[in-house]
Formats: C-alpha cells, structure tokens, sequence
C-alpha cells in the first residue's frame, strides 16, 4: 500500500482498487460509459444514519446518503457500494452496477426494502449451538443467498454449549449436501481460521444472522480490532443483546472485506421466486407434476407433491415450510394497490357470509 494524506495531514495507508475488491465487471462499466470519464471510483466502506464512509485510492471521506439517479427499491448507496466521485469536490455521482445484492422486506406493513451489502462474494450464515438454532430460519438466509448467486457457507458458533455440536452440523448439512458447513469457537483465532479459505485478497464476505449468535465475535477475532460492541446473551432464553448499529466493512490481514450487519429479528422474503426454486428444488421440480398448474398441494387430485409425502419420499413439515416462504414471497410482491383489492373483496365476502348467517 502507498500513503495518502487525510485532511487532518496525517499518513495512513491507500488502498488500489483490486485491493478493495474491483473486479473485471467494473471496469467493463467504466469503458462502455462515456459519462463515467474523469470520475474516481470508491468503495462505501461504513453505512451511518449521518451518510456513507467510501474509501478508494487516494479517498477516504465521508459523504451523505446517496440515491441513484434511475431510482427503483435499490437506488440507496449500501455497504459494498462502488461510487464514481467527481475528484474536484468530491461529491458521487454515479453508482455502478452491482454484481450482487443482499435485501429484505423492511419490517413493518410497507413495501420498502431494506439493503444489507452490495458486491458480495461469501455469504457466512451465522448460528448458535443453542436456543437460537432453526432450520426455518436457515433456509430463509439460504434463500436469500441463492437468489443474489453469492456463495453461502453456515457457521456454527458457540459448541461449548451443547452436549453434541455434531448433531447441528448433521442438521445443517441435511438442508443440501453440496453446502459448506463449518464449526467454529469464535473467539479462538485457531478455529476461526476454518473460514479463511474464502477470505481472500479482494473478497467481500457478509455476515448474517440473530442477535447474539456471535457475528461481531467473530469479525473480532478475524480483524483483532476489539472495539467493535457486543453484548451476552440472556441465560434464559439464548437472546441476544447485540449492540451492532451500523455496518461496515473491517480489512483481514488476508486482505478479504468483511461485512458486519445488525441482528435481524425479522427477515421477511420478496422477490425471491429464483432462490425459492434452487433451496428448495426438488420440492419446485415436483410440483411441476401436479395435475394443476395452480395446485396448492392440499386436496387437490392428482397432486404430485402430497402423493410423494404419502409414500414417505419427502418429509411433510420441510413441505409445509416451503409453501409458506413461496405464499410470503407472493404476498410480499404484490403491489398496494393489489393488496387492498384482495382485502376489500375478502371484506365483501365476510359481510355476505354473516347476512347470510342472519337470514
């Protein structure tokens, strides 16, 4: 690395570009883009409520929230981001193409989305030995993950507190065979370095997960920067206290970018049919058998999906997860528009039924 002066006149290191993860897909932008001539491209290392951190060769600045021009759900600059800055000022201009996208259903009754990180190769899918523990909740991060085609690997945390670790790493691996699937004791650097494989030079890795589950531990022990905050877990009920409020991007001494995000309590689904179809493929490949295009593989006559719970081929609850994420998805789609017509016609039909009761 090369030094660079900050404003304060103080020497710290500047980074290259494949050092902060630029790869072929960038550049391609950069060359096919007139507009783009002249601009600095820099990385948004840290999202804060005051705006965005962005570092680059020659850059590390602060800057406030950023909104791409073509607008849509994902025109808010995230961490991962890589920004085009006009040298002179330095104001963004731009925001280029990402080659994948981490987001969610915001929490609550709306439509908006909620960006968690851009740019990423890994996704690390973080959970306890304990209490915190759901296969539910894993196929839901696993879907998310196959529907950005970034590579997802599960840790397993805290194997001090069960008596038999191994039985979770069982469970986990029965979600797909082909799935990487590592125990590690986060805050021993000898176990965490079961994960370096995929923290390569320029890589961005994402960490997702519950509250507590020992993410930031983690990311600790990678980086041996120990002030980022967190907090025990409750005793009786394995919750977390986490205190993580922004995410960032920390630099391993292997040059990979790791990205810590907040607990999710919540982690509604949409727009995530392709990820649906690939978690949970042999369920979507079966149920183009069915008799019916529109089956719901309750009742319905010649229902591939139910004829295979029968004859005891698939298991019936994994089948009743996965209707679930797909009816989530679908609702979660819709428009508002759309949803308050189906809530009227559902309002209609209720008021007839109880006239009819009184009659």
């Amino acid at each position: 690395m090369t030094e660079q002066t900050t404003p304060e006149g103080t020497q710290q290191p500047s980074v290259t570009l494949r050092e902060l993860g630029w790869k072929p897909f960038f550049q391609h932008q950069l060359a096919v883009d007139e507009a783009y001539i002249g601009l600095r491209p820099a990385r948004v290392t840290a999202v804060r409520r005051s705006g965005l951190q962005v570092l680059g060769p020659g850059v590390d600045t602060a800057l406030p929230p950023f909104i791409d021009a073509e607008g849509g759900d994902s025109a808010n600059a995230t961490i991962g981001d890589w920004l085009l800055l006009d040298p002179e000022l330095p104001t963004a201009r731009h925001m280029l193409e990402r080659f994948s996208l981490f987001k969610r259903r915001a929490p609550g009754t709306g439509r908006e989305v909620q960006l968690i990180a851009a740019n990423v190769d890994t996704v690390f899918i973080v959970t306890s030995c304990s209490q915190d523990f759901n296969i539910a909740r894993l196929e839901r991060y696993l879907t998310l993950a196959r529907q950005a085609e970034v590579t997802p690997v599960i840790v397993l945390t805290k194997p001090d507190l069960a008596d038999d670790p191994e039985s979770y790493v069982e469970q986990a691996q029965a979600l797909d065979r082909a799935l990487c699937v590592e125990l590690v004791n986060a805050t021993q650097e000898a176990g965490v370095q079961r994960l370096l494989p995929w923290c390569g030079r320029g890589q961005t890795v994402v960490f997702v997960g519950s509250s507590g589950v020992g993410k930031s531990t983690l990311v600790k022990t990678l980086t041996g920067q120990q002030q980022i905050v967190t907090q025990a877990i409750r005793e009786d009920d394995a919750k977390g206290r986490h205190t993580t409020s922004s995410r960032e991007l920390y630099q391993l001494e292997s040059g990979a970018w790791l990205v810590d995000t907040p607990g999710m309590r919540e982690l509604a689904l949409s727009d995530v049919k392709e990820g649906l179809d690939v978690v949970f493929a042999d369920l979507s490949d079966l149920s183009q058998h069915c008799r019916f295009s529109d089956c719901a593989h309750e009742a319905e006559p010649g229902c591939a999906v139910k004829e295979a719970i029968e004859r005891g081929e698939i298991d019936a609850a994994r089948v009743q997860r996965w209707k679930k994420l797909v009816a989530e998805d679908a609702f979660n789609g819709q428009s508002l528009v759309e949803r308050r017509a189906q809530s009227r016609a559902l309002g209609k039909m209720i008021k007839t039924a109880i006239k009819g009761k009184r009659r």
